[in-house]
C-alpha cells in the first residue's frame, strides 16, 4: 500500500510548468537516511502514470511535455496537516565583525522554525535578522514566530497553498517578512519532505548548483587585500566589496585589491550609503584605474528613485556597467516601478525581503518585465541560505548570486545539506532541503 504521506496527484494542464524527474528520484539509497527512497508500489504507479500520460499527449512524441511534481501543482493538490510547530532563537558568532555603510554585526541572532507534519515529515526555516535592514529585530521575530506557530498547531488541514495564505495573514507586508520568509520555509520543506523530492526539484529542477561570489566588508586596504587573496585562492573569482560609508576610503581598499589581484571580478554594494553624486564619482575613479564592476549594488537611498535611475543611466550608458536594486526592491509595485522607469537593470532578490512566496511572484515579474536578477540574503546560516541556494538552483535564472554568509560564520549549526566546493555549492538529491538542526543545542 502507498505511504499516507503522499497526498497528492499529477496534473497533466498546459497551464502548469514541467519539469521532467530524475530516474534517481525513484532509487533506493540505504546509505543515507535522508536520501529518497519512493515506495516500491509508488515508483511502479508513477512510471506507468508518466507512461501513460506522456503518450496521450496531443503534442508529437519529439515535443512532448514532461511531468513534474511541479510547486504550483503541489499548492494546489497537497494538504497540509501540522502536528507540532516551534520556534527557537539561532545566535551563531561571526568570524570577525560584519560591517556595511548602514549597520555593523559580530553575532548572527535570526529565529529558526521547526514544523512536523501528522505524517512524521519534519520541515525547517529560518527568519533572518539584520539590524537596520529588516524590519523585525530578534525579539520581535521570536514573539511573531510564536503567534505563528500556535496558529499551526490549531489550524485545520489545509492546502499548501491555502495554508501559505493564511500565513501570509499572519505575518503581512515588509513589517513581518522574514519571519514569514522562515515559516514558508518550513511548510514547504515538510511538504518536499513528505513527497520525498529535493527542493530544488520542486523548484523547477534546472540544475543542483550554484556558483557564488564572496562578500568583504568594509575593512581596511590591508584587511581587504588579506581576504581578497584568501578568497581567490579558495576558488572565488568575484569579490562583492561592502562600500558606501567613505569614499575615500573605498577606493583605497578597492586600489589595494586591484594591485593584489587584478583578474578578480567586482561587485559594488554601497547599502544606500551614497548619494547620486558620490556614486558617479566612484565609477569614475574606477575606470580611470582601469577597473570595470560587474555590477553596483544600491548605490543610493531605497526610497531616492530619482537618483537611482541617474546613476543607472551613467553606470549603463558610459561605464558599461549594470545597477541593481536591492534596498528600493520590496514589492510586486517596486519592481514594477523600477521597470517602468528604466530605475535599474537588476533586481535583488531576497527572501526574507518579501517571503518564499513573494520572492516567486517577484522573479516572475522581473523576467516578464526584462530585468536582471540576482539572489542574495541577510546574514544567514545554510539553513535560509541553503533554501535560497536550492531556489536559485532548481529555477536557474539568476544572472548573479551573493549566498556567502554561512562562510563568514565561526561555526555551523546545520548538519548535512548541501555540500561546498570553495564557490560552488552542491545540491544532493536527498528529501527537501537536506539539511537539520539538533534542535535541543538551541537555547
Amino acid at each position: 500500500m502507498d505511504s499516507p504521506s503522499l497526498r497528492f496527484h499529477l496534473k497533466n494542464s498546459k497551464s502548469h510548468t514541467f519539469i521532467t524527474p530524475s530516474p534517481t528520484l525513484f532509487a533506493n539509497n540505504s546509505n543515507n537516511s535522508n536520501s529518497i527512497n519512493f515506495p516500491t508500489s509508488f515508483a511502479k504507479k508513477s512510471r506507468a502514470l508518466f507512461s501513460k500520460m506522456m503518450v496521450s499527449s496531443s503534442a508529437p512524441a519529439t515535443a512532448a511535455a514532461p511531468i513534474t511534481f511541479g510547486f504550483k501543482n503541489l499548492m494546489e493538490t497537497f494538504t497540509v496537516d501540522v502536528h507540532r510547530a516551534e520556534n527557537r532563537p539561532l545566535n551563531v558568532p561571526l568570524i570577525a565583525p560584519f560591517t556595511i555603510a548602514s549597520s555593523r554585526l559580530e553575532m548572527v541572532e535570526n529565529v529558526a522554525l521547526r514544523i512536523e507534519l501528522s505524517n512524521g515529515s519534519v520541515g525547517w526555516g529560518e527568519a533572518p535578522i539584520l539590524p537596520f535592514v529588516t524590519a523585525e529585530d530578534q525579539k520581535t521575530a521570536m514573539a511573531k514566530a510564536s503567534e505563528a506557530c500556535a496558529f499551526l498547531r490549531r489550524c485545520p488541514s489545509l492546502t499548501l497553498g491555502s495554508m501559505l495564505e493564511e500565513i501570509a495573514a499572519i505575518l503581512p507586508g515588509h513589517e513581518f517578512a522574514s519571519v514569514r520568509a522562515g515559516v514558508e520555509m518550513a511548510i514547504i520543506d515538510a511538504v518536499a519532505n513528505s513527497i520525498r523530492v529535493p527542493l530544488w526539484r520542486l523548484f523547477g529542477g534546472a540544475s543542483n548548483t550554484i556558483t557564488t561570489d564572496i562578500t568583504i566588508p568594509i575593512v581596511s586596504p590591508t584587511e581587504a587585500a588579506k581576504l581578497a587573496s584568501k578568497y581567490y585562492k579558495e576558488g572565488f573569482k568575484t569579490l562583492k566589496l561592502k562600500v558606501g560609508k567613505n569614499l575615500n576610503a573605498d577606493i583605497e581598499v578597492l586600489q589595494a585589491i586591484r594591485v593584489s589581484h587584478p583578474e578578480c571580478q567586482f561587485i559594488l554594494d554601497a547599502n544606500e550609503g551614497y548619494n547620486s553624486e558620490e556614486a558617479v564619482e566612484v565609477l569614475e575613479k574606477l575606470n580611470e584605474m582601469g577597473v570595470t564592476p560587474v555590477l553596483f549594488e544600491q548605490p543610493v537611498h531605497r526610497d531616492d528613485w530619482d537618483g537611482l535611475g541617474y546613476v543607472s543611466s551613467i553606470a549603463r550608458e558610459k561605464y558599461g556597467v549594470s545597477v541593481a536594486a536591492d534596498e528600493s526592491c520590496r514589492s510586486l509595485a517596486d519592481v514594477y516601478k523600477i521597470a517602468e522607469g528604466n530605475l535599474a537593470d537588476v533586481i535583488n532578490i531576497k527572501l526574507a525581503k518579501v517571503g518564499v512566496i513573494g520572492a516567486l511572484n517577484l522573479i516572475e515579474k522581473a523576467k516578464a518585465a526584462g530585468l536582471d536578477l540576482m539572489i542574495g540574503g541577510m546574514v544567514e546560516t545554510r539553513l535560509a541560505m541553503g533554501f535560497a541556494g536550492h531556489l536559485a538552483a532548481g529555477l536557474g535564472c539568476f544572472r548573479f548570486i551573493d549566498l556567502d554568509t554561512p562562510l563568514l560564520l565561526s561555526e555551523d549549526p546545520v548538519h548535512e545539506g548541501y555540500e561546498v566546493q570553495g564557490a560552488t555549492y552542491k545540491f544532493r538529491n536527498v528529501k527537501g532541503h537536506g539539511g537539520f538542526l539538533h534542535w535541543d543545542n538551541l537555547a
